[in-house]
C-alpha cells in the first residue's frame, strides 16, 4: 500500500475570475486521511476542490497528484434521458458482459470484461439503501436523497484512491446524513470534504481552514478545532487588547514628548529675545537643541512604527467573527399566548395526500422542531402555519404576527437593495428609521445599499431577520425552513447565538442536529412518509 500523498500543494494561490484574492502560498499534502475543509462561503473551498482535480489551474504554485480520483459535486442534475446506470458510468461495462452473454462480444469485450461488476453494484447499491433499484431506471424520477445515495453508490464502485465531496449532506434528511457520515467511516482510502455538518465534521482526521487570513491545519475532528479555535480566539482579543493599549500609550507619550519640545522652544526664543546671552553660545544651543529634537523625533517614529505594525498584526489575527454577532429585538410574547393551533388538520396535492390527522398546539415562546425523513411533508406544514397553504380538512390558527424565513430568504427580492427590502416590508418606516434598525444587524451606512442578490447565505438571512423583526410590530413566532442549509459555519454559529435570544416562539424544520440544540428546542413533531399525526 502507498504511504505517498494523494496531491501535494507547493505554494498554491488561487483567484476569482474577476481577481479577487481567495488563498496564498498554500502548502498541504493530502494522504489517507480525512480532511475536513472549512470557511467561509466565498473563502475558496470549491475553488480548491477544483484546483485537486485540474478542473481549475491555480494563479501561481504547483499542484501534485497521485491515484485515481472520485468526485461528488454538491449538486446532482442527472441529463435528460440519463438511467441509474449512467449515474453509476457502469452503462458501457454492462452492455459489453451483455453483448459476451449474448454471444455477440469481440476479443476486446473478452479481454476486458469485469464479471465481478454486477455484484460489486448490488453490493454497493445495498450499502447505501437502494437495493434491488432497476439500473434502466430514469435518474431523473429519482429524489434529491436518492441521487446522493446513487453517487455514494457510484464511488464505492469506481473504487477511487481518493474522493473529493462537496457539501455532502446539504438538502439531505437526518437517515441519509446519517448514511454519507457511515459511508465516510467505512472509507478506506484518502477523502477531502467541504462541509459546514458538524456531526461529519466530527469523523474527519483533521480541519483545514481557508480564511482571510491564509489557511490553517487543525489535527483531530470538529470538536477539537472548535476547542482550539476558541483558545486562538481568546489570545488574540487579548494580544489586540495589549496592543491597543501600547498604541495609546506611544502616543501619549509621543503627545507628552511634543509639548515638551514646544515649552522648551519657547523658553529658548524668550531667552534670545532677552539678549542677555552671546549670539555664539545661542548657535550651539541650537544646534544642540535641534539634534537633540532629530533624535527625539526618529525615536518616537520607530516606536510609532513598531507599535502600528503590533496593531496592525493583531487585528489581522482577529478574524471579523465578532461583526457576524447581532441581537435579535423583543416581541413581548405572553407566556400563556395562544401562538399556532392545527386541529386535525390535512392537505394533499391533487389525489396524493401529503398529511392527515394533525392536531398541534404552540403556546407561548415555545420552540418547537418538525422532523422527519424528506418527502413527509415538513414543507407542507411550515406553508400551511405561515398561511401560505390553507388546509383541505380540519382548521389552522394563527392568533398572532407570524413569518416564515426559508433557507433562501425569499422574503426579499433579488434586484432591491436591503434598505428598499426594508421600507417595502415596513411602509411606515422613515429612511432614518430603517437606517438605525439595519445598522442593529450590521448593516451600517452604505451595507444597508447592498443588492440582495449580492449577498452570502448568512448575510441574506441577517437581512431578512432584520427587515422582518425591526418593524414596529416584530412578529412573535417566526417560522424557519431549514435556515442553515447553505450558510457556513460562522454564520450557523452567529444565527444560533442570535435565535437563542430571541423571545418569541420557533416553529423550525431542520436536519441540523447541532443546530436544533444549539436554538433550544424543547419539543419535536415527527412527521413520517406513512405519517404518524403529532399532539400537543
Amino acid at each position: 500500500m502507498s504511504t505517498l500523498p494523494y496531491f501535494t500543494l507547493d505554494a498554491v494561490s488561487a483567484a476569482t475570475p474577476d481577481g479577487r484574492a481567495l488563498f496564498d502560498n498554500l502548502t498541504l499534502a493530502i494522504g489517507r486521511e480525512r480532511t475536513g475543509l472549512v470557511g467561509r462561503n466565498g473563502a475558496g473551498k470549491t475553488t480548491l476542490l477544483h484546483l485537486l482535480t485540474g478542473e481549475q489551474r491555480p494563479a501561481s504554485g504547483a499542484i501534485g497528484r497521485s491515484g485515481r480520483i472520485g468526485l461528488l459535486r454538491q449538486t446532482l442534475q442527472p441529463g435528460a434521458g440519463a438511467t441509474v446506470a449512467d449515474l453509476l458510468d457502469i452503462a458501457a461495462p454492462l452492455a459489453r458482459l451483455a453483448r459476451i452473454e449474448a454471444g455477440k462480444g469481440d476479443e476486446d469485450d473478452l479481454a476486458e470484461a469485469d464479471w465481478t461488476l454486477p455484484a460489486r453494484v448490488d453490493a454497493a447499491l445495498a450499502e447505501v439503501g437502494l437495493a434491488g433499484l432497476a439500473l434502466d431506471r430514469s435518474a431523473n424520477t429519482l429524489s434529491g436523497g436518492q441521487l446522493t445515495r446513487l453517487a455514494l453508490a457510484a464511488l464505492t464502485v469506481a473504487e477511487p484512491d481518493v474522493i473529493l465531496l462537496d457539501e455532502p449532506t446539504n438538502n439531505l434528511d437526518v437517515e441519509a446524513r446519517a448514511l454519507v457520515g457511515d459511508f465516510l467511516r467505512r472509507w478506506k482510502g484518502g477523502a477531502v470534504v467541504v462541509s459546514h455538518d458538524r456531526a461529519l465534521l466530527r469523523q474527519m482526521d483533521r480541519i483545514v481552514v481557508i480564511s482571510g487570513l491564509g489557511v490553517s491545519v487543525y489535527g483531530g475532528g470538529y470538536d477539537l478545532y472548535a476547542e482550539r479555535k476558541a483558545l486562538e480566539w481568546e489570545a488574540a482579543e487579548r494580544d489586540l487588547s495589549v496592543a491597543e493599549r501600547e498604541a495609546s500609550r506611544v502616543e501619549r507619550e509621543a503627545q507628552r514628548a511634543r509639548e515638551k519640545k514646544a515649552r522648551r522652544d519657547a523658553a529658548g526664543k524668550r531667552y534670545a529675545a532677552s539678549g542677555s546671552a552671546p549670539k555664539i553660545l545661542m548657535g550651539a544651543q541650537k544646534r544642540r537643541a535641534e539634534e537633540s529634537a532629530g533624535r527625539e523625533d526618529r525615536l518616537a517614529g520607530r516606536q510609532r512604527d513598531l507599535s502600528a505594525e503590533q496593531l496592525a498584526e493583531a487585528s489581522a489575527r482577529v478574524e471579523r467573527i465578532r461583526a457576524l454577532a447581532f441581537d435579535l429585538p423583543s416581541t413581548g410574547l405572553p407566556a400563556g399566548r395562544s401562538v399556532l393551533t392545527f386541529d386535525d388538520v390535512g392537505f394533499g396535492y391533487g389525489t396524493d395526500v401529503v398529511l392527515s390527522g394533525v392536531s398541534l398546539q404552540v403556546i407561548g415562546p415555545e420552540r418547537v422542531a418538525v422532523v422527519g425523513p424528506n418527502g413527509s411533508g415538513k414543507s407542507t406544514l411550515i406553508r400551511l402555519a405561515s398561511g401560505a397553504l390553507e388546509p383541505a380538512s380540519g382548521r389552522v390558527s394563527r392568533p398572532v404576527r407570524s413569518v416564515q424565513l426559508d433557507q433562501q430568504a425569499a422574503v426579499l427580492r433579488e434586484d432591491e437593495t436591503i434598505l428598499e427590502g426594508f421600507r417595502r416590508l415596513n411602509p411606515m418606516a422613515t429612511v432614518n428609521d430603517a437606517q438605525a434598525a439595519l445598522a442593529r444587524f450590521l448593516f451600517r451606512n452604505t451595507a444597508a445599499h447592498q443588492a440582495v442578490g449580492s449577498l452570502s447565505g448568512g448575510e441574506r438571512l441577517r437581512a431578512a431577520l432584520a427587515c422582518v423583526l425591526s418593524g414596529d410590530q416584530p412578529p412573535q413566532l417566526l417560522i424557519l425552513d431549514e435556515p442553515t442549509n447553505h450558510l457556513d459555519l460562522p454564520s450557523i454559529e452567529a444565527v444560533e447565538q442570535a435565535l437563542a435570544g430571541y423571545d418569541g416562539a420557533l416553529l423550525v424544520v431542520s436536519h441540523d442536529a447541532d443546530f436544533l440544540d444549539a436554538i433550544g428546542i424543547e419539543r419535536t413533531v415527527l412527521l413520517s412518509n406513512t405519517f404518524i399525526p403529532a399532539g400537543a
